[in-house]
């Protein structure tokens, strides 16, 4: 399949893109400093391009099969809007260029914030600017979900823990229902991921990817 793959310099998508190669995909990796790309590979091919240009986002995404998104931003106390424009611009490019499959790596942390208001006090009195700054992702996120959900895409998200590095690809689990306080290796959401793009097991369903601690 051909693959292009926004987020491709992060942690996560770099894993994303050698994975994807040796499943035997191609894949164009989009970034805004292709120089910075570490693969030099004839399925591989870099795109410069900023995920909040519309324009941009639409010329590189014609001619795939399907889209992985491994957009992430970090905490801040301010607004935040990339994760959901820059989905909202995949989803139009994706609809004009008449494509289907569209993975997104969203956050288990959201189910942090549907917590009791008496949670939320306690939280806030040990945790206040790790809160306001998380809620804010959170809250983008949160609206990215809903535009993949409203797409009529064929899509999943998937939901990961807290992201630690791993050197391999674990016995990791994919469930509907939230895992207690997990951790997920990036190598098993890289690997879920470019399984999933291809198995389509998940089709419009939010699925939580956990790996054993």
């Amino acid at each position: 399949m051909k693959l292009v793959v926004f987020g491709a310099n992060s942690p996560t998508g770099r894993l994303v893109t050698a994975m994807a190669m040796t499943a035997g995909h191609t894949v164009t990796a989009v970034t805004r400093r292709p120089a910075d790309f570490p693969f030099c590979d004839h399925r591989v091919q870099t795109a410069a391009a900023d995920v909040m240009d519309a324009d941009a986002v639409d010329w590189v995404t014609g001619g795939h099969d399907a889209v992985v998104s491994v957009i992430g931003v970090p905490p801040s106390v301010r607004p935040v809007t990339v994760c959901s424009q820059a989905t909202y611009n995949i989803v139009k490019a994706m609809i004009g260029h008449g494509m289907r499959r569209l993975l997104c790596v969203a956050s288990a942390d959201l189910d942090a914030a549907d917590l009791s208001p008496a949670g939320l006090l306690r939280q806030r009195a040990i945790r206040p600017l790790v809160l306001a700054s998380g809620s804010a992702v959170q809250r983008d996120v949160r609206r990215m979900e809903n535009i993949v959900r409203e797409s009529g895409l064929d899509w999943t998200l998937l939901r990961p823990g807290r992201l630690v590095a791993g050197s391999e690809v674990s016995d990791y689990r994919m469930t509907a229902r939230p895992v207690p306080r997990p951790l997920t290796f990036r190598t098993d959401i890289a690997h879920a991921l470019v399984r999933e793009v291809t198995h389509g097991a998940y089709l419009g369903e939010t699925v939580y990817v956990s790996s054993p601690k």
